[in-house]
């Protein structure tokens, strides 16, 4: 047998738990300051906060961020060579970094990132009954007369996968798959940087 195509979702603990706590302090403290990204959150109907429409340098602005991101870029590279993508002569590039903060009924509908490569979340604070990720299988579209999948059936074969995120992991995976964050079923914070 083969299995061809294969779709990869890693994850992986990133930093210290120092490291969470300082991002933990920076999100509050964005979600407190930031009057732009409050005001976008407000006009979009957003459950929660994002710092995603108002900042673009974390990086340069926090040293957690700035650790985050070494962490990150190392993450990045190995995950370009699992996937044998041939980088000679290219280089990748974080250019997007924002923080997450929902709290109950807060979700994300389904959605890809386009114009990136790999796309990622880190995750801060996931208190019990927080949103779990959903995947999409890619090729759904085309399952035109596929039968319905028995109850049992493994993994690797679902047409839609749930991650339950841990707090001081990252999830990657590559930016053209479809994914969406569940409700959150609780009143705490689900706190992640995408």
């Amino acid at each position: 047998m083969r299995v061809l195509f294969a779709t990869r979702i890693e994850e992986l603990k990133i930093g210290s738990a120092a490291l969470r706590e300082g991002l933990e302090r920076c999100a509050w403290l964005l979600e407190e300051e930031d009057a732009a990204g409050n005001a976008w959150c407000e006009a979009e109907g957003y459950d929660g906060y994002t710092s995603y429409a108002s900042l673009d340098d974390l990086p340069e602005r926090f040293p957690e961020f700035a650790e985050l991101k070494k962490h990150l870029d190392k993450a990045a590279a190995k995950f370009a060579r699992d996937h044998s993508w041939d980088m000679d002569g290219l280089s990748l590039t974080l250019d997007a970094i924002w923080v997450n903060i929902l709290g109950e009924g807060g979700h994300h509908s389904g959605h890809i990132h386009p114009g990136s490569v790999i796309s990622g979340t880190y995750y801060v604070a996931v208190p019990e009954g927080a949103g779990r990720i959903k995947y999409e299988d890619p090729r759904l579209a085309m399952m035109m007369a596929a039968p319905q999948l028995r109850e049992d059936a493994p993994e690797e074969a679902r047409r839609f996968v749930y991650v339950q995120p841990r707090e001081g992991h990252c999830l990657l995976w590559e930016s053209w798959l479809r994914h969406e964050v569940m409700p959150s079923r609780t009143d705490e914070a689900r706190i992640s940087v995408r």
